[in-house]
C-alpha cells in the first residue's frame, strides 16, 4: 500500500475509457473531490498498460486506483485488469462501465477488479468506490450487487449444477446408452440409473435424451459423431 493511502491522503487515479467525453467528465469530477488526483488517462487497455510500465520503469508515482471501462478497442477492460493486477498488485482497478450482466461482472472480479460501477451510478458513489479500493476493499454498484445476490440464491441449472456422477450419466446418455447399459457400466441398478437420468434432464431443463446428447456435444463432453 502506498504511503499516501496509508496516511489517508490523496488517492492517485488513472482513467481508462475509449470515449474522450467520458474521460473529460471524470477529470472534471475528480477536480471537485479533494482527495482525488488524476495523474493520467488512456483510451484502451494497451495504452493503460504501457503508461503503467513507463511509470514503473522511470520510478514515477503510480496510480493507486485505475478507473477502467470494459468495452474498448485493441484491449478490453477485463484483459487489461488481469494484466494490471498481475504486474502491479498495489494498483487497484475499479470497473466503470455500461454493462451490468452477471457474467461480465464475474469476469471482471475474477480478473482482479476491486470494484464494479455502472455509468449511471451517482457521482458520489465513484468517489466511494475509489476510496474503498484504495483501502483494500471491494465496492459494487447496488444494482450489480442485487443481481449477484439473486444469482447466488437462485437454484443452479446447467452443467454446473450436475454432480460428478450425473456428468458421467450425461456422457453415457449422449453416447446412446440405455438405462440398462448405464446400470451395467456403472455397476448400479437400472432403477438408480433411471433416477439419475431423470435428475440430469430436470437439472438441465431438457425434455429428452436427444436434447441431452446435443448439449453434451455442444459443451465438448463428447466429440460429435
Amino acid at each position: 500500500m502506498s504511503t499516501d493511502r496509508a496516511q489517508g491522503g490523496v488517492i492517485r487515479v488513472m482513467v481508462v475509457d475509449d470515449h474522450a467525453i467520458v474521460r473529460r467528465g471524470l477529470l472534471a469530477y475528480a477536480e471537485t473531490i479533494p482527495f482525488l488526483h488524476v495523474i493520467g488517462e488512456a483510451s484502451d487497455g494497451e495504452q493503460a498498460i504501457a503508461l503503467l510500465r513507463q511509470w514503473h520503469t522511470t520510478g514515477e508515482p503510480m496510480p493507486d486506483v485505475v478507473l477502467m471501462d470494459l468495452r474498448m478497442p485493441r484491449m478490453g477492460g477485463v484483459e487489461a485488469t488481469e494484466a494490471i493486477t498481475r504486474a502491479h498488485p498495489d494498483v487497484k482497478v475499479v470497473v466503470l462501465t455500461s454493462f451490468g450482466e452477471v457474467e461480465v461482472v464475474h469476469a471482471a472480479l475474477a480478473a482482479g477488479a476491486a470494484g464494479y460501477l455502472l455509468k449511471d451510478a451517482d457521482p458520489s458513489e465513484v468517489a466511494t468506490a475509489i476510496r474503498a479500493a484504495a483501502a483494500g476493499e471491494v465496492h459494487l454498484d447496488s444494482a450489480v450487487a442485487r443481481q449477484l445476490t439473486r444469482r447466488i440464491n437462485a437454484p443452479q441449472i446447467g452443467l454446473v449444477s450436475l454432480t460428478a456422477r450425473e456428468r458421467e450419466i450425461l456422457i453415457l446418455v449422449a453416447q446412446g446408452k440405455s438405462n440398462r447399459d448405464i446400470a451395467a457400466t456403472l455397476g448400479i441398478s437400472e432403477r438408480t440409473a433411471r433416477t439419475h437420468v431423470s435428475n440430469v434432464l430436470a437439472k438441465l431443463q431438457l425434455s429428452s435424451r436427444t436434447q441431452a446428447a446435443l448439449l453434451a456435444i455442444r459443451e465438448g463432453l463428447i466429440p460429435p459423431s
